[in-house]
């Protein structure tokens, strides 16, 4: 838990403010200030790590929310984006966009206003890119598979010969030539002729 009596001693919430409407259509920045956290600390110690932390069931995504608000607390900012990245591939998204439903399961909004958990979330990716602790996390390159003639053979199959492959194409595996298949087809004809002059001689 946070602080075990950090919903009694801040009963309000703290947000940043919005920017004048004038300056901001001048840019691409955020819409609102940055908060000092000094002030964050001070919001995630309001989380009461509830025995049923309904702000589970509230986020779509399943955050830690108790575990990281704790952590913001003690300032282990390092362990608190590990937590967050444990469930959330982009809080730097859902930090800015996501209306928040974990809040309204907030137990703490039963009687007060609920803990600022989307400012949180967006504080602790914010200080991970600042500090570098954002970094990418390839998956493992698999090594490639063997080919069948390096695997090895099974136990008791006999040897793989390393004489290389017949020549279908050489002339003494070719198909006959044309002469040779008309003395093939002549030579029953021939045969035909001679039984029958054998036969004639004694008359």
């Amino acid at each position: 838990m946070a602080d075990p009596k950090g919903f009694l001693k801040i009963t309000e919430r703290e947000l940043p403010q919005h920017r004048p409407v004038d300056v901001r259509i001048q840019d691409w920045r955020e819409v609102q200030e940055d908060l000092d956290r000094g002030t964050v600390t001070k919001q995630a110690s309001r989380c009461m790590d509830c025995g049923i932390p309904f702000c589970h069931n509230g986020c779509p995504l399943g955050n830690l929310i108790p575990e990281w608000n704790h952590l913001v607390y003690t300032h282990d900012w390092a362990e608190a984006i590990e937590r967050l990245h444990a469930t959330n591939n982009f809080p730097e998204f859902t930090g800015r966009l996501c209306p928040a439903p974990c809040e309204s399961a907030c137990v703490l909004g039963i009687n007060q206003p609920a803990v600022t958990i989307k400012n949180v979330e967006v504080s602790i990716i914010d200080r991970a890119w600042e500090e570098g602790w954002v970094r990418p996390l390839p998956p493992p390159t698999a090594p490639a598979a063997p080919s069948p003639s390096s695997a090895p053979a099974p136990p008791g199959s006999p040897p793989r010969s390393s004489s290389p492959a017949p020549d279908t194409t050489s002339p003494s595996t070719s198909a006959p030539t044309a002469s040779a298949a008309c003395s093939a087809t002549a030579s029953p004809s021939s045969r035909w002729r001679s039984g029958t002059s054998t036969a004639a001689s004694p008359r």
